[in-house]
């Protein structure tokens, strides 16, 4: 399953980080519907709200099915048949909906067959291994490539640095029956995990087998192609559409502290890798606490950065799926961990 994420880029840099191309091959950027809703975090759960894109048909009919738009909407679908007067009365749990199911539940099957179809954006995602002492967490992100971290030029309007994760969604526009604002939703579509896992101990160099860390992963489109194909659901029919819903071994991940298990702690501290055997707390070294403190003001709203001084991290959709070979550390040099463990990464 999927229960947290993370997406920390501002409402504008977000957009830049969403660029693709049209039918055309011109480069666009997705425009933002209501961005003043959207609030960064390093731990989003169930029932907050979180960006997604999906194709402007939906709010304009004469529009392109291929162009895109970013909203931000409440993780946790109500569908529009939904009759009581407060939605936190739904009595089901749709965070996450089966890929083998969504077409026979009515949550889900009307909207799907109706062409609402999302992409969700995050950093990554968070997943808890069952443990002999406990739970261990962990965060899950796409392999990034070795320029991730490049600086670009001033002016520059591509985003260099971190690849978002691009998970398949079904979301859903519910009116309250009494009249008032509609409330967009979401769900986040779920696979069977990958049964080829395993990955490699930092420090003692041996190999720790595992089945899956879940049963079930997020379903993630990976590149444009899937991504334009999930989102166009004009030109691509449903039944086309689901076959881009499989699982993928094309993630990396790394052990993180239990602090990210209170969905209330809300900072860098969450991403940060761990050494699994060693201390939870978070040791800063003089890089980590650099970054660390950039990462803590760089939040959206903060008086002590302004969106401009961000480093640039470069648009995942204008580039083939991630290459295999990527650096594992990426993420550790982000955060200013380069003497940590690195990342964990799923063979392929």
């Amino acid at each position: 399953m999927c229960g947290r994420t993370a997406c920390s880029l501002g409402a504008e840099n977000l957009r830049r980080a969403c660029a693709y191309r049209d039918r055309l091959g011109q480069r666009r950027q997705p425009e933002w519907i209501q961005a003043e809703r959207y609030r960064p975090s390093y731990n989003k759960g169930p029932q907050s709200r979180g960006p997604v894109l999906l194709s402007r048909r939906h709010l304009q009919q004469d529009a392109d099915s291929s162009e895109r738009v970013l909203m931000d909407m409440r993780w946790g679908l109500i569908p529009s048949w939904f009759k009581k007067d407060d939605p936190s009365k739904m009595q089901f749990n749709t965070s996450n909906c089966r890929s083998d199911t969504m077409l026979k539940k009515s949550s889900y099957k009307g909207a799907l067959l109706k062409g609402k179809r999302c992409v969700v954006l995050a950093d990554g995602f968070y997943e808890w291994q069952q443990c002999s002492g406990g739970k261990q967490p962990y965060f899950i992100y796409f392999p990034q490539t070795k320029d991730a971290m490049a600086e670009g030029k001033e002016g520059d309007e591509e985003w260099r640095g971190w690849r978002l994760l691009t998970m398949a969604g079904i979301f859903d526009c519910w009116e309250p029956p009494a009249g008032g604002e509609m409330l967009y939703t979401y769900t986040i579509i779920t696979v069977d995990a990958s049964k080829d896992v395993s990955f490699i101990h930092h420090r003692q160099h041996w190999a720790l087998a595992l089945t899956v860390l879940s049963p079930r992963m997020p379903a993630i489109l990976d590149g444009d192609e899937a991504i334009r194909k999930w989102l166009d659901f004009a030109e691509v029919p449903t039944q086309e559409a689901v076959k881009l819903i499989q699982p993928t071994e094309n993630i990396v991940f790394h052990p993180v502290s239990t602090f990210v298990n209170s969905v209330r702690n809300n900072t860098p501290e969450c991403l940060v890798p761990i050494e699994l055997g060693g201390k939870e707390e978070v040791k800063a070294t003089p890089s980590s606490k650099t970054m660390l403190g950039w990462l803590k003001n760089s939040q959206e709203g903060s008086p002590q950065k302004k969106e401009n001084d961000l480093p640039r991290w470069t648009s995942q959709f204008i580039h083939s799926p991630s290459p295999k070979k990527t650096s594992a550390d990426i993420l550790q040099q982000w955060l200013g961990k380069e003497g940590e463990p690195a990342a964990k990464k799923h063979k392929a």
